[in-house]
């Protein structure tokens, strides 16, 4: 049946194929699944089952189909709501997961007291922090120390003037060391003109920025390692958890990739007129110099990061920022501004 690419959010393979082909033939009832998927009745209806608890599918009335006449037929979710519910299950299993390990420290130094001793439980890799300015002092020193990849995943509609000034010098300090930054902040962001005007700034340094449709993932990540996220994810009063154990992390990490896999370019989705004027951010001078290099676009494209159509948009883009015909042209005029 090939890759289960929804595995992450929690999908079987055959969860993730039925999901597919009600995609594909709107209607189709059970039995065309059986015979379509080659599964057992009792595994389809089991699976149907768990796809309609997580609104996934939803029942559309008789079809003629590819069940038979009269059968029950089926209807799949849009894509963005589904992809959307199954990342906020996975975080919500997540936070839990963590609270429950957080939890074994006091009960390690409780049974130990039935015995008439008392030690300090081990670390067990999650940290719970509640006060604020240790949070921050945390996650300046995790700032400070990273040596690969800052990401970072924003829930909401906007960000106050003290949460940018408290990030900007750590985020700017990280890319101008080199590290590669990636955030994705939800599309309600761009309605706010001092967080787009920070998003800017953060780009024009060459840090990659995402938009989501919808998500109430709060991530932090640091070097693949080390992860933070609210222990409550709708009150930051009882503060935050550092993960730093290797299965959650990867969990956490998958989510995130998943979250970023589903978001667009800050970019492309402002598409704002910029005059001759205007020079271009870090990103789009790479884009020039991956442009020249001469290679496909195919490997430009993954170099940067991006797909292959967002790398054909931004040379797009580019072109016509400089009033360019064609592409050695672009690279001609590039040169003379000095902007390569």
């Amino acid at each position: 049946m090939g890759t289960n690419e929804m595995s992450y959010l929690g999908l079987t393979e055959e969860q993730e194929h039925m999901y597919r082909l009600c995609l594909r033939e709107p209607g189709i009832g059970l039995d065309g699944l059986i015979d379509q998927l080659r599964l057992p009745p009792n595994t389809a209806r089991r699976e149907l089952r768990r796809l309609r608890e997580l609104g996934l599918l939803r029942s559309v009335g008789a079809t003629g189909g590819r069940g038979q006449a009269g059968e029950e037929g089926l209807a799949a979710a849009d894509p963005d709501v589904a992809v959307a519910r199954l990342l906020d299950l996975r975080l919500h299993e997540l936070h839990e997961k963590l609270q429950r390990v957080t939890q074994l420290q006091p009960l390690v130094a409780s049974l130990r007291a039935e015995r008439g001793e008392v030690r300090e439980p081990a670390v067990v890799g999650i940290e719970q922090v509640t006060d604020p300015a240790k949070i921050r002092d945390r996650i300046d020193d995790l700032a400070f120390f990273a040596r690969e990849e800052v990401a970072l995943v924003e829930p909401g509609v906007a960000l106050r003037q003290d949460e940018i000034d408290e990030a900007r010098p750590r985020v700017l300090r990280c890319l101008r060391r080199g590290l590669t930054v990636r955030t994705v902040l939800v599309r309600k962001a761009l309605d706010h003109e001092p967080t787009v005007a920070y998003l800017r700034e953060l780009e024009s340094y060459g840090a990659r920025i995402r938009l989501v449709t919808h998500t109430t993932a709060k991530i932090q990540m640091y070097d693949r390692r080390t992860a933070v996220v609210p222990v409550d994810p709708e009150d930051t009063a009882p503060g935050a958890l550092f993960a730093q154990e290797s299965g959650l992390v990867s969990n956490i990490l998958a989510l995130f990739e998943s979250i970023w896999a589903e978001s667009e370019d800050l970019t492309s989705l402002l598409g704002e007129w910029r005059s001759d004027a205007d020079t271009p951010s870090e990103l789009e001078r790479m884009v020039l110099r991956a442009m020249c290099s001469g290679g496909k676009d195919e490997a430009g494209a993954r170099d940067l990061g991006v797909s292959v159509r967002t790398y054909r948009r931004y040379i797009a883009d580019l072109m016509q920022l400089l009033g360019a015909g064609n592409r050695p042209q672009a690279a001609l005029l590039a040169r003379e501004r000095g902007w390569i």
